[in-house]
This record gives structure tokens, sequence and C-alpha cells, in this order.
């Protein structure tokens, strides 16, 4: 820890220097064109980007932009310790809210105590999804990695054996923050399994 004349200041980089390694946690997806693994920060970077793309499809009253970004943006910190656990881990989500907490608590503890509390009360808030803003906000953290899949020719859904059931389930936070968004990931999902690229279930083949 390095001491600046300034306390706050002090501590205000601190964080900023443990939210640096942020950019060194992998996730199981592929940018776009394929050619390497993402980074969290990128994640969290293209999600807010994202919301302020779509925000315009969400219904009246729309949530506030500003507050979806700062759940975006906060609400992945977490994994500079607890990791990235895959979406489709069952093993992986045992744990997850323990590992997360803990993480939440030693990170944003590195701020000055009014700042770590209203940072601490964003994550909470994305995890809890009760707002409108936190709706919308998963909406956008979901919606990503299957554009992802949808672009990199189906990476991780081929690698792990994910079925369209598995993946609507996943996206049902989308049909709640925006019709209009839902009815698009339907269509997406039909092209997928008609491309090959994600696995249909069987009871739909036999049908």
């Amino acid at each position: 820890m390095e001491i600046w004349k300034d306390q706050r200041l002090s501590q205000q980089m601190d964080f900023m220097k443990e939210a640096d390694k942020l950019k060194t946690v992998m996730r199981r997806t592929t940018i776009m064109d394929g050619s390497r693994h993402e980074n969290t920060a990128e994640h969290s970077w293209h999600i807010s980007l994202l919301a302020m793309v779509l925000h315009e499809h969400a219904p009246e009253p729309k949530p506030d932009l500003s507050h979806v970004i700062k759940l975006l943006l906060v609400h992945d910190i977490v994994e500079i310790d607890a990791g990235d656990t895959f979406a489709y881990d069952t093993a992986g989500y045992s744990d997850k809210e323990e590992r997360e907490m803990a993480a939440a608590n030693r990170i944003f503890g590195l701020l000055p105590d009014d700042q770590a509390e209203r940072i601490m009360a964003l994550w909470r808030e994305f995890e809890e999804m009760q707002t409108p803003e936190a709706i919308f906000a998963a909406a956008m953290d979901r919606m990503m990695p299957l554009l992802h899949n949808y672009y990199n020719e189906g990476y991780s859904w081929k690698q792990h054996g994910i079925l369209r059931s598995q993946v609507l389930k996943r996206m049902e936070p989308i049909r709640l923050a925006s019709p209009k968004i839902g009815s698009f990931i339907d269509e997406l999902l039909q092209r997928a399994v008609d491309r090959g690229l994600l696995a249909d279930d069987p009871s739909d083949k036999e049908a």
C-alpha cells in the first residue's frame, strides 16, 4: 500500500490498482472473431456499451441508464478473487455466492467507507435483480456471451455441449427487461440451431 498525502486518495488509488487485476481474469468465451479468449474487464466494458445502445428497447418507464451502467461496471469486480464462474457450471455455482461475498468485502473495503458502502450496495442490487435497473443490467450481462457464441461459431456452446433449452433459461431476464429484445433472442437462437452452432433438445428434434 502506497501512502499519499491525502488518505482518501491513497485508498482510492489502492482500489484502482486492485481493479486493474480484472484485466487478467480470463473468461470461457472468446472474442467475436474467435481469435482469443476475452478477459472480464473487456466484458464489463462491452456490456456497458450494449446497455447504452439497446436502452431504447426497454419498455416505459425506462430504467435509469446511468445507474444501469454503474451496476454493470461494478458487478464483476469480485472476479478478481472469486474467478469467472461459467454460466452453466452447476458445481461452480454451489459456492459462488460465498466466494463472491468474501471478494466484495475485501476489494470494496479498500475504498473509503462511504464509497465502499455505495459500491457494495450497487453490487448487491445487481445480484438481487429486483429493481428495473438491475433487471436490465442482468439482461445485458447475459445477452453478451450469447452474441459472442453466435458470432464465434458457437465456441463455448459446442465445447460444453450446451442445449437450446439451457440458453433459453439463462436468457429469462432478457424477456423481463425488454420483450422486443426477447423476441430477437428467439430469432438468434433459431438461427444458431439451424446453422449447427447450438444443439437442439432431443425432444424438439423428435417433434
